[in-house]
């Protein structure tokens, strides 16, 4: 019988952070769920739920710190910073994972930020296969509207976020992100090369290490994950094995996807099947 349940654990600095396991009678690969920015655990459920009918063992979809789902505790003196999820969060969930089925093999998702945190995590030699969906590098002429992103990103969202502690809904970024974590993000995609000259960030020598097989999912409908944007991140994965895989409209009846609507479960039986094979079977059917 297939469950769901709300699981918490600590990051390696304490933090305490919360997700969803789903679990089935499946002798398939473990799965790790890490999200795009702004995005909570639960938008993932239904997607968790296909695989878990597929045959995956588990899979767990968590919040990042600062996240609505795993807030800030109170007395917390720590900075939250965007970094942290991908060098503190995203180790802490694999681990909460691999706890519930020991020696099972894994592999990941990552949509959006999800895909870039792969290469900092410093565990990426635990997942068996990744799979990246609509996951880009942030540097704002990379963008389908680069002017429109930038204005909206700096000459408003920086105000904003410094004003009012976070981000807000008319902004359009979907749930609540702390302004430090705002203020990460922003620096990073004013730059060329995204977070990977971040002196405050040396992780990213992590990349060269990489060598998980890696399919990338684009949406040609979707704005910020350009097909320029798109590649710009795969560069950096230059020791890893990449499988690419375009999927939008065309596929699903001319519904459209954009950056953050493969999940939604209108798209289950077009957009989600070579997914799903390829990450628990290793096979791309095209």
């Amino acid at each position: 019988m297939d469950e769901a349940r709300d699981v918490s654990f600590d990051a390696s600095d304490g933090f305490p952070l919360r997700g969803t396991l789903a679990t089935g009678p499946g002798q398939g690969p473990l799965v790790l769920i890490s999200a795009a920015t702004g995005v909570p655990s639960g938008y993932y459920a239904k997607f968790a739920r296909a695989l878990v009918e597929a045959g995956a063992g588990a899979v767990l979809a968590y919040d990042y710190r600062g996240m609505p789902g795993s807030p800030k505790p109170p007395g917390w003196r720590g900075a939250l910073r965007m970094k942290d999820w991908g060098l503190k969060d995203m180790p802490a969930a694999l681990a909460a994972l691999e706890s519930h089925a020991p020696g099972r093999p894994v592999v990941g998702v990552g949509q959006s930020f999800g895909g870039q945190a792969l290469g900092i995590c410093g565990v990426a030699d635990r997942f068996e296969r990744y799979a990246m969906v609509a996951a880009l590098s942030g540097y704002w002429r990379n963008m389908q509207n680069p002017l429109k992103v930038f204005l909206a990103m700096n000459a408003l969202g920086l105000p904003v976020t410094t004003l009012a502690g976070r981000t807000l809904p008319f902004m359009g970024l979907g749930e609540a992100i702390p302004a430090t974590i705002y203020r990460d993000w922003a620096r990073w995609c004013r730059s060329p090369d995204y977070f990977m000259s971040d002196p405050g960030l040396p992780e990213t020598d992590r990349f060269e290490a990489v060598t998980t097989p890696i399919l990338a999912v684009r949406h040609p409908d979707d704005p910020w994950g350009t097909e320029k944007a798109v590649e710009a991140l795969l560069g950096f994965y230059r020791n890893a094995p990449i499988e690419r895989l375009a999927l939008g409209p065309q596929d699903a009846g001319g519904e459209p996807v954009g950056h953050l609507g493969f999940f939604r479960s209108r798209f289950a039986e077009t957009l989600w099947p070579p997914v799903i094979d390829w990450l628990l079977r290793g096979e791309l059917r095209r």
